[in-house]
């Protein structure tokens, strides 16, 4: 019974020690075991600095993707892959718009689309009590857009059925807007703001989004005004608007299935014939995300190269010190063999002391990656962090990296003749 409490008091006794070696030895020889230890630190910080900052920039481009509207399909005349090289631009500028009128026809000849939004866009200049904003994205939209792109509301509400049914001359305005013209975000609700000549009544405020990953690409909601569609029609000319028709598919189908069905769809609508090819695009956005995650895993790779470099230099630095602290203790070895210790007890507090010095060195890479969050936190404006399987890898590494460095070292300190080991003094 007294045996496995024994064997776990001997281990931890082990471990101590070895983990007190690592520390004289890290201060007996400062500079050296810095040195050596430098490749590790670097390549602790190569590797976890690119996973941090990757996968950092990576959920935050998922998570914008995913804002555009899960399962969702965008139908434009533009292709946003580009159309690949042998498809010539002039065709797409050909391309029919997008209009209001096929949105109930796609709704009538597609059985897994659960919503289909219109939306119509352009940029100008907001006023209100002689202070104007210009730049301002005003975009009308139908009662389907805000089920398929979420839109939270920080003050006041959304628009309702019966607005958009109306065509009311109601909106709601990104809280960048709001601050501008209001000083407070809370004092733009039911106030009258001008655009083109045409009074619209504020009756929300679009809770603050922060800075895009995508730039001037995604929503942008911060310096938006968005308008029941009857009524941004009034202020801008559908066909030269960027009028976009998106269509969420049902529970249940996959991004695939919408979008198969809904090119039979759009099809028919356009009534093109067998022989011509099709006037219009259909976008997945499910697509952005797989080019997305392909992109960082190719990023992840480079990272993990340059990384692999510089741990095999630090591993060779660490199973020089190890040589070298070998040579040093030789008679130490052969006074603990004398007295009864194993080869294995040997090989353990070696292998355990070369392993402990590269956690040391991963732990000043971390640190290092730690500053480098910080600093990119506040230039990207989002968020980068070390996530905690992260953290538990660059121990991992360190570990596996400092049993090879100190294999060999250790494996000579266990084979050692206790008598010549202690005659060598």
């Amino acid at each position: 019974m007294n045996l496995p409490l024994h064997m776990l008091r001997r281990t931890i006794e082990i471990i101590a020690s070895s983990f007190k070696m690592a520390l004289q030895e890290l201060w007996k020889n400062k500079l050296r075991t810095f040195l050596s230890l430098f490749g590790i630190t670097i390549g602790i910080f190569c590797i976890i600095g690119v996973l941090a900052t990757v996968n950092s920039l990576e959920q935050n481009i998922q998570n914008e993707i995913k804002s555009l509207g899960n399962n969702t399909i965008y139908i434009d005349k533009w292709e946003y892959s580009g159309g690949g090289p042998d498809y010539p631009w002039w065709k797409f500028v050909k391309r029919p718009s997008p209009r209001y009128a096929e949105v109930q026809q796609i709704k009538e000849r597609t059985s897994t689309a659960q919503f289909v939004a219109f939306k119509i866009e352009s940029n100008s200049t907001i006023e209100f009590g002689g202070n104007q904003l210009s730049g301002v994205s005003i975009r009308g939209v139908n009662e389907d857009f805000e089920k398929i792109q979420a839109v939270d509301i920080a003050y006041g509400r959304s628009i309702a059925d019966r607005e958009f049914e109306s065509g009311a001359n109601v909106g709601i305005i990104g809280n960048e807007i709001a601050e501008k013209l209001f000083g407070k975000a809370e004092l733009a609700i039911d106030k009258f703001v001008e655009v083109k000549g045409k009074k619209i009544l504020v009756i929300g405020v679009i809770k603050k989004q922060g800075k895009s990953a995508f730039g001037d690409d995604g929503w942008q909601f911060d310096n938006s005004l968005l308008a029941p569609y009857r009524f941004g029609r009034s202020i801008m000319n559908e066909l030269k608007a960027d009028p976009l028709i998106m269509v969420q598919g049902k529970p249940g189908f996959s991004s695939k299935a919408v979008k198969d069905e809904l090119a039979g769809s759009m099809r028919a609508i356009r009534k093109l014939s067998p022989t011509q090819e099709e006037n219009f695009a259909l976008n997945d956005i499910n697509d952005f995300s797989k080019v997305i995650g392909d992109i960082f895993v190719n990023v992840n790779i480079g990272g993990w190269a340059i990384a692999t470099l510089s741990l095999i230099v630090g591993m060779f630095g660490v199973a020089n010190i190890m040589f070298v602290t070998v040579r040093e203790r030789t008679s130490q070895i052969g006074l603990k063999k004398a007295i009864g210790a194993k080869s294995r007890v040997i090989l353990t507090e070696f292998l355990l002391e070369s392993s402990f010095l590269c956690i040391i060195g991963g732990l000043i890479g971390l640190s290092l990656v730690f500053l480098l969050t910080q600093i990119l936190t506040k230039a990207l404006n989002f968020p980068v962090f070390i996530s905690t399987a992260n953290m538990f890898l660059a121990i991992g590494i360190c570990i596996i990296v400092g049993i090879i460095a100190g294999f060999v070292p250790a494996r000579q300190a266990a084979r050692m003749d206790p008598v010549v080991a202690i005659r060598s003094k």
